[in-house]
């Protein structure tokens, strides 16, 4: 499944980040950012462009949304209850992963969260080209957020709580800036958040730099 979405900020700026993982681009719908007690005497940084943080699960629909684009079938309509639970998911994804950039144990609460979710019946795999449809004709929303749940525990699973220049799960190397992704490159050199955004303006500030010093 691809992932990265287009975010904008207060600013109006719209730019496409791409977080290296399903379960923490659900996380950046306000996990990191949101009014949920997040600040930054938390260790989440403020965004580079001055933004101020935003909740991109403020109703239902915006629940229907991200998940109906992600996931085929998807049937009916987000409960206010549901919606409860999805921000719940997101805050404890976004908690854990970073913990985990910062070579923290995750709080025990948080990783209670995820695997309540991570138990419940996902979305299960299938493949195009056969004559019978297997199983229900509808997905629940229930099976969705449990796919995000699965997503995230496999992620914090293989990059562990080490931390570290090695590790795959970092933040974005402008210091202004924080956000956390995982590095999915093969190199495993990624250093920004995107290179249209503080990738841009480190590389400005650079040859800002040299031409000074020359």
């Amino acid at each position: 499944m691809a992932t990265g979405q287009w975010l904008t900020s207060d600013t109006d700026t719209r730019w496409f980040f791409d977080s290296g993982s399903m379960s923490l681009d659900f996380a950046y719908l306000g996990g990191f950012r949101a009014g949920s007690g997040f600040g930054s005497e938390s260790g989440f940084a403020a965004p580079a462009d001055g933004s101020a943080g935003w909740n991109g699960l403020l109703v239902p629909a915006d629940l229907d949304q991200w998940l109906g684009e992600r996931f085929e079938g998807l049937g009916g309509a987000a409960s206010d209850r549901e919606l409860g639970d999805a921000r719940g998911l997101r805050d404890a994804i976004a908690r854990i992963a970073v913990a985990s950039a910062d070579a923290a144990q995750p709080d025990p609460d948080d990783v209670d969260t995820l695997n309540l979710f991570a138990a419940l019946p996902d979305v299960p795999p299938s493949l195009d080209g056969g004559r019978r449809q297997a199983g229900a004709g509808r997905l629940r929303l229930g099976q969705a957020l449990s796919s995000v749940a699965r997503d995230a525990v496999r992620l914090f699973d293989a990059v562990g709580f080490a931390g570290g220049p090695d590790s795959r799960l970092r933040r974005c190397g402008n210091e202004l800036c924080g956000l956390v992704f995982h590095d999915d490159s093969r190199a495993g050199s990624r250093r920004w958040c995107s290179m249209q955004r503080c990738g841009n303006r480190a590389k400005v500030r650079a040859h800002r730099a040299r031409a000074s010093r020359a």
